[in-house]
């Protein structure tokens, strides 16, 4: 029985004990101090409990403790998110989380000293720019060659050599152009003391007659590049004139998308190329038109811009009036 009455107080002692050593001791920040223990799933955004006493609680802000306080209470992980915004970091703290810690950037090592020719020859990029160098060369010498008449074999040949790649071109185009022997007269001694007497003997009438001929009549002598007279080319021009195409109502349905289709070079002002000659025969119930410009265009109707003498005139055409329309040359 003594016993069991001393080992009961034994635990009663030692219960006393760690409720001591758990309680602790907070400074506030009002001047007063608060003996307790601190609940810790009690921590919230608004403080936390203190038990001071058996069945006795206080609440306390976390704005009421003081900065030693604070920090302990940091320590738990649990209470850290509700207490580090009220924790004051020092000017020395703050300049040691923001530092910024400058390493020296590694120096480019440069590219040893040597020639122009060696460091393109060295590069990939220097390779293919010589490349493009020599091409160019050998190419430059062909254009020289057919500039001049004269063999493309030999002027690009000689162009291809390293060392006279770049002046091959240069001698060739200062060279005269070499003609063929059928484009050159070549004149005879005994014929230019000959033509004299033989005109002589064949009287004048002969020399009348040669003087009536066209010395650049010849065939090979005028050449390809120079002026002809306008007659030459009419048998051309001819040739030239595109054929009359018609459009007749029943094999085409005549309307906004159709004319725009078929006829997209007569909306502009100034027509080009292969509509600058070309004219639109309109014929319908009110009459035949020849249009030189569609002005405007609606669903049901067309205008046209039509020559009345030295005047311009612009006429109104619906689609369902329209009979026929024929795209032909002026000339035609």
């Amino acid at each position: 029985m003594v016993s069991r009455l001393y080992l009961a107080i034994g635990l009663l002692v030692c219960a006393l004990l760690a409720g001591r050593a758990a309680a602790a001791e907070y400074k506030l920040n009002n001047g007063e101090t608060v003996v307790g223990e601190a609940l810790t799933a009690s921590g919230n955004d608004q403080g936390v409990q203190i038990k001071t006493g058996e069945g006795q609680y206080q609440r306390v802000p976390w704005a009421s403790f003081s900065q030693e306080d604070l920090k302990a209470f940091a320590k738990n992980e649990k209470l850290l998110p509700w207490v580090e915004p009220f924790i004051e970091v020092t000017r020395q703290e703050k300049m040691k989380k923001t530092e910024v810690s400058i390493k020296a950037p590694p120096r480019p090592v440069p590219p040893p000293r040597q020639s122009l020719f060696g460091a393109m020859f060295s590069s990939g990029l220097g390779l293919f720019v010589l490349v493009l160098v020599y091409g160019g060369g050998i190419y430059a010498g062909y254009e020289v060659s057919i500039f001049r008449a004269q063999s493309p074999w030999l002027v690009s040949g000689l162009s291809a050599v390293p060392v006279l790649g770049f002046c091959v071109p240069i001698v060739f185009l200062c060279l005269p152009t070499r003609l063929k022997p059928g484009e050159a007269a070549e004149e005879v001694p005994g014929e230019a003391a000959a033509q004299p007497a033989a005109a002589a003997a064949a009287g004048p009438g002969a020399a009348a007659a040669e003087d009536t001929v066209n010395p650049m009549q010849a065939a090979g002598v005028e050449h390809p590049t120079g002026l002809k007279l306008a007659h030459a080319d009419t048998d051309h021009f001819k040739a030239e004139i595109p054929k009359t195409v018609t459009y007749q109502r029943g094999q085409f349905t005549f309307n906004r998308r159709f004319i725009e289709t078929k006829f997209a070079g007569f909306f502009s002002v100034v027509r080009r190329d292969a509509d600058r000659d070309m004219v639109l025969t309109i014929k319908s119930a009110r009459g035949e038109y020849i249009a030189q410009r569609i002005s405007r265009i609606a669903a049901n109707d067309m205008h046209i811009t039509v020559q009345r003498g030295p005047a311009s005139e612009e006429v109104m055409i619906p689609f369902q009036d329209i009979q026929q329309i024929e795209l032909k040359h002026r000339d035609a």
